[in-house]
């Protein structure tokens, strides 16, 4: 497949992800095909055993998966990138891509808590070592630092309590040391957040959420510089990854309108976080995309945007209260993932190891969708007053 010689750098990043791949559409159509294969023949025995074409085996690679990696490495401004059949697929591969038993992990405290138990069972039981860190240590990562401290992983911001990092700084006291970093990009879709340019090795996103946009398929990216990517991408090869053609189609095509979605899950995410902050059951709200908020200027200095998540701590308040605010929701769906067109909320506990939770009160986790804010308003000034209701 002949590829995209042109310069793009000069385009604007809302035209680059539109327009992202077409190089791999064919007889004049916008989109690239779907290509369901496993096996892929060779003309002749020096091409099968030279290998001189573009595509070996269905698992290697195919024109679909190529157009969604390639659409993915340029919105992230990363060297290449790999699809996974989920996020928490891209953040194992990931890891275990770089650490070997005796190696040293420093992981975020504020994590992905399925990636928690990765850590604490799988990684554990290989003989890797998992270090949890303050999400805002920053420079202070350099003292938790060991000799055999292989990579240092960073989410910012933090899954449930938002915690903005300061990524650049640790970035650089981690590779420092010799340490790849990676990040959890998820949040930002890799469209807010540049994690390359902010010094990171390694981008990863749950391309379930805001790159697919519709809930309708899982898929997982690991984004790689140049030097990592060789390393990487002989781990992904070996261990026999790869992501379904069908939900890589449904992917590219949700990226193309991911920088329009985002600005609506933006705007309408601060409307409601704003009306938020004044209700009188509401002791925080956890958004770094609001004046004042706990994060707010890490994330104006690094950030080009918000996303449509986060959450807020209540003032204290029953079980029984709770579950009369949440079980009659007409507009927030209570579900564990986001980044789709539809709104959702669900309670939670931080999990914590390296630091403690100060916080009082129930938490949720709001995902603003693509509904009218008022009506979202409308729906949550409902709840509150079932809750007060049932107090």
């Amino acid at each position: 497949m002949e590829k995209n010689t042109k310069d793009r750098s000069t385009l604007k990043p809302a035209t680059r992800i539109a327009t992202a791949s077409r190089q791999y559409a064919e007889h004049g159509m916008v989109n690239p095909a779907v290509y369901r294969a496993s096996t892929i023949t060779f003309p002749d025995v020096d091409t099968l055993v030279n290998r001189r074409q573009d595509y070996l085996y269905g698992r290697r690679g195919t024109p679909t998966s190529r157009a969604f990696e390639t659409a993915v490495a340029e919105l992230e401004g990363g060297h290449d990138c790999k699809a996974c059949p989920s996020g928490l697929a891209a953040i194992s591969s990931a890891l275990l891509a770089f650490l070997n038993a005796g190696d040293h992990l420093l992981m975020v405290d504020t994590v992905y808590h399925p990636a928690r138990e990765f850590c604490d069972k799988v990684l554990k039981r290989l003989g890797v070592e998992t270090t949890y860190y303050d999400p805002l240590i920053g420079g202070g990562i350099a003292k938790l630092m060991k000799a055999n401290t292989r990579v240092v992983y960073c989410e910012s911001p933090g899954s449930q309590t938002m915690e903005v990092q300061d990524v650049p700084v640790i970035a650089e006291a981690a590779r420092a040391k010799g340490a790849v970093v990676m990040l959890d990009n998820t949040w930002s879709g890799g469209h807010y957040f540049k994690a390359f340019d902010m010094g990171c090795d390694i981008s990863i996103q749950a391309a379930t959420k805001y790159l697919v946009g519709h809930s309708d398929a899982m898929m997982g990216t690991v984004t790689c510089n140049a030097a990592t990517w060789p390393q990487f991408k002989d781990a992904y090869e070996t261990m026999g990854l790869f992501a379904g053609p069908d939900d890589m189609y449904l992917a590219l095509r949700g990226m193309r309108t991911l920088d329009v979605r985002l600005e609506r899950h933006m705007k309408s995410a601060i409307t409601v976080a704003e009306w938020l902050r004044g209700r009188a059951e509401v002791e925080t709200v956890l958004y770094p995309a609001l004046s004042n908020a706990p994060g707010h200027s890490q994330w104006k200095r690094d950030f080009t945007g918000a996303s449509g998540l986060f959450s807020l701590v209540l003032k204290p308040a029953s079980p029984k209260a709770m579950a009369a605010m949440l079980d009659h929701m007409e507009l927030f769906s209570m579900g564990y993932s986001w980044g789709g067109y539809e709104s959702l909320v669900v309670p939670f506990k931080p999990h914590r190891t390296a630091t403690a939770w100060k916080g009082e009160g129930p938490c949720l986790r709001l995902h603003i969708g693509l509904e009218h804010p008022d009506d979202l308003i409308a729906d949550l000034d409902a709840g509150f007053a079932r809750l007060k209701a049932a107090q």
